[in-house]
């Protein structure tokens, strides 16, 4: 993977909203932002490559900001409600996290 993959963090390790929003891509919703959902165009080539559609950008709320802040999850898969893998990036992107989901 590339370098801005910086190893694997548990659900259970991420914050409760980053929690929260992990539950909400698995059943599909609702979502609290209109963009929510998007297609992530993985332009900088940060996560592994994949044909254009297959990434999906989610918001996970930061406490006292008013906007969308800087984290996020990113998840790839051909069905968008069954990820192939996710990512968590609270730093606007320039780093990830694999998702590890110890069910």
């Amino acid at each position: 993977m590339p370098e801005a993959v910086v190893g694997t963090v548990a659900v259970q390790q991420l914050p409760r909203e980053g929690q929260e929003t992990y539950h909400l891509i698995h059943q599909g919703g609702p979502f609290p932002f209109e963009k929510d959902g998007v297609v992530f165009g993985n332009r900088e080539r940060i996560l592994p490559k994949q044909a254009r559609g297959f990434y999906h950008e989610y918001t996970v709320k930061t406490p006292g900001e008013r906007t969308r802040g800087a984290r996020r999850i990113v998840c790839g898969g051909l069905e968008v409600q069954k990820p192939v893998n996710c990512f968590y990036s609270d730093d606007h992107y320039t780093t990830f996290r694999e998702i590890v989901d110890k069910k």
